[in-house]
């Protein structure tokens, strides 16, 4: 892909993201967001996570998260004994979010507002570079996006992804008939976002336009193999890490995947 044209879509994205900020740093959920965090062995990572994590053995070393939005993830961490020591995000709004509960929860650690594909040369190397949802399909360029992850691994360090599965993306919650496919695996043209950014299942209206990319899950294992990582496992899972409307898709005895956690490392 070209750099003006990846240029376009990140820059729209990040006012995307910059322009939703607000609709989560208030309220009674941000309110206890900033209180859990200034708790011992604050976290909000779920069973999955935290079991890949531990099968891993980071305790004691470094870790960067590639959009990190408020980093409550990344803080998360420290009750694994993990050291997390910068976050990645091209929404400053977000990162000012971030160091508020960074300060509550005592923890010193870097936040680099950046757009992800043009990084500055200081930005490090570190044991353990993390995902979570809502990173993937915002990147027009899965390929170049893999190589950036990949330079900023140590050798011997690894890629942890815990996402959303792609083929969760055929489907529209919202449709009345939710459970047809409404979007093509296939599609690769980039999908207008209007709406604004939220993740508690509530229309908030209009905000400023996005620009969200599906990608196939041979997509992403094919680019982060190509980045010269080696994958290590690639678990699949039954149940949703994302907005409350894909709830419906659970418990089903036909069940879809729904999420995914990939494992990948730097040799």
């Amino acid at each position: 892909m070209k750099d003006e044209l990846r240029k376009t879509y990140t820059s729209a994205n990040k006012a995307a993201w910059n322009a939703s900020a607000s609709l989560h740093s208030s309220g009674e959920r941000w309110k206890l967001l900033l209180e859990e965090a200034s708790r011992p062995g604050f976290s909000v990572l779920d069973e999955h996570l935290i079991a890949t994590l531990k099968r891993m053995d980071f305790k004691g070393k470094t870790a960067v998260q590639i959009g990190c939005n408020n980093a409550r993830e990344l803080l998360s961490l420290a009750s694994l004994g993990i050291r997390p020591a910068l976050g990645i995000d091209q929404s400053g709004e977000f990162l000012a979010q971030a160091r508020q509960l960074a300060d509550a929860a005592g923890l010193a650690l870097r936040f680099l507002e950046a757009d992800v594909y043009d990084l500055p040369e200081d930005v490090g190397s570190y044991d353990l570079a993390l995902i979570t949802i809502g990173v993937l399909n915002w990147m027009p360029d899965l390929f170049g996006f893999f190589r950036i992850v990949a330079g900023l691994l140590k050798p011997g360090g690894a890629l942890v992804i815990y996402e959303t599965h792609p083929f969760l993306e055929m489907f529209d919650p919202d449709s009345k008939t939710p459970y047809e496919p409404s979007f093509s695996y296939f599609d690769r043209r980039p999908q207008v976002v209007s709406d604004a950014i939220s993740y508690d299942g509530k229309n908030h209206g209009k905000g400023e336009t996005g620009y969200w990319f599906i990608h196939s899950l041979g997509d992403i294992v094919s680019a982060a193999a190509a980045s010269g990582l080696q994958i290590i496992e690639l678990k699949e899972y039954g149940h949703s890490i994302r907005e409350p409307e894909y709830d419906l898709y659970e418990n089903r005895d036909a069940q879809v995947p729904m999420s995914y956690c990939l494992v990948a490392a730097k040799p």
